[in-house]
């Protein structure tokens, strides 16, 4: 696996290209994220990022990408806009491992406050 395959989801996702993010997704992912149940199987994720997912426009910066084999881990800031106009400057981790080239399990991480 490479780097690139990181950077392109997330070039995906942060330009809207839904049609062109599901190229980086194997068709058994799982994908977890706080504040909701996990996401299983490509159609899930796509329906996600298509229908659900609050956030409307924003982009991801890097503070590194680590790839070892078949497991993966980047973390870094994702600065952009809500759906409802609300500015987000959130610093993220996300935990993958791979299969056939593509991500298979993806789990995101957010700091945020409890309080």
């Amino acid at each position: 696996m490479s780097q690139e395959l990181v950077r392109g989801m997330f070039k995906a996702i942060d330009e809207n290209q839904f049609d062109h993010l599901e190229q980086f997704f194997h068709k058994d992912i799982i994908y977890e994220r706080p504040g909701y149940e996990p996401l299983i199987g490509l159609p899930a994720v796509m329906h996600f990022y298509r229908e659900v997912r609050v956030l409307a426009s924003g982009r991801h910066g890097f503070d590194a990408i680590v790839i070892d084999g078949e497991q993966g881990a980047c973390w870094g800031r994702w600065v952009g806009i809500k759906k409802d106009g609300t500015l987000v400057d959130l610093e993220f981790a996300d935990c993958y491992t791979f299969a056939k080239g593509k991500l298979k399990h993806r789990k995101s991480f957010f700091f945020t406050p409890l309080a």
